[in-house]
């Protein structure tokens, strides 16, 4: 089971993540996300173990505990989720575009949804 780990401590590292959750089961992987240019971490991680069961365990146990100064929130892992926002617009009236966005694209890690449409009135 895939595990969101947020509200990390800036200093806490993967090793000590993996620390935390061994205590409640075998870990596969616990990985921090840190920020591609500073390294600095973005303060959320994830921790795979290998028994749903002891998974299940470990984020009753932890969620809300206190970890090196901080209240961290354990949750198992949604996932990611892909594509744009919004369904394009059309012409109208003089109305170019319309209501939402348009199908939007992924670039750099980041998702950036469409524009809305552009209105003038003639």
């Amino acid at each position: 089971m895939n595990i969101y780990v947020g509200n990390l401590s800036w200093q806490m590292t993967d090793e000590d993540l993996r620390n935390l959750f061994e205590q409640h089961g075998t870990v596969a992987s616990a990985k921090i996300v840190k920020d591609k240019v500073s390294g600095r971490s973005k303060g959320f991680g994830f921790v795979e173990m290998e028994d749903d069961g002891e998974a299940q365990q470990a984020i009753t146990n932890l969620y809300d505990s206190e970890v090196m100064g901080r209240k961290i929130i354990v949750n198992e892992s949604q996932p990611k989720q892909q594509g744009g926002s919004g369904g394009g617009g059309g012409y109208k009236k003089r109305s170019f575009g319309g209501g939402g966005g348009g199908g939007g694209y992924k670039k750099g890690g980041y998702d950036r949804g469409g524009g809305g449409g552009y209105n003038r009135d003639y």
